[in-house]
């Protein structure tokens, strides 16, 4: 990671490029990682993206960025799902205010591309979306949320003791984001 950027008090670790010899507006690139599956495995998330940003940059001629979600990497917080909702927000915030970007497209790995497409369905500067693996809805999440919770807490996503505050919310969360029903929101665009 080469940067970082704020979602709500949260100091975010992110890897951007530019192509070189680039002018103008390029079109943008954001690569959003999956919920990690193994031990510990949060703090390698996104370990491996920077290069597939840096062939875009240098490849397709376009701004890349990628990002550790809260709770992942050298991010600061806690996994959960409105907090990684939130932070994608505010990547493309960021990746606007850093480039001013010709349009906006996400790339998502099963979690990340589940919420790219929710995030995608509300937000008309996301021009297009690309998903590898994702999920169709958290509901095995939400069945069994103190279980889902203490496998974010081994797997390292969720550090903070005590966490979450308001349990019953953070279970709620699982429920809420609805991956198949953005994408018909989303339609036409790619």
């Amino acid at each position: 990671m080469n940067g970082h950027f704020v979602s709500g008090n949260l100091r975010l670790a992110r890897y951007l490029v530019r192509p070189a010899g680039r002018p103008g507006p390029l079109p943008g690139l954001i690569v959003c990682h999956g919920f990690p599956i193994g031990p510990l495995d949060a703090r390698q998330s996104a370990g491996t993206f920077p290069e597939l940003v840096d062939r875009a940059a240098n490849d397709l001629g376009w701004v890349g960025m990628t990002f550790n979600f809260r709770g992942c990497g050298q991010s600061e917080g806690d996994f959960s799902l409105q907090g990684w909702v939130n932070d994608l927000r505010a990547a493309i915030d960021h990746l606007i205010e850093e480039t001013s970007p010709s349009g906006i497209w996400l790339v998502g790995t099963n979690t990340g591309g589940s919420l790219a497409t929710c995030v995608a369905a509300d937000d008309p500067r996301v021009r297009g979306i690309a998903l590898l693996g994702p999920r169709a809805d958290f509901d095995d999440w939400a069945a069994q949320p103190r279980r889902f919770l203490e496998h974010a807490r081994e797997i390292g996503a969720i550090r903070t003791p005590g966490f979450p505050r308001n349990f019953d919310e953070w279970g709620r969360e699982l429920r809420r984001f609805r991956p198949t029903d953005a994408a018909r929101r989303f339609a036409p665009r790619p």
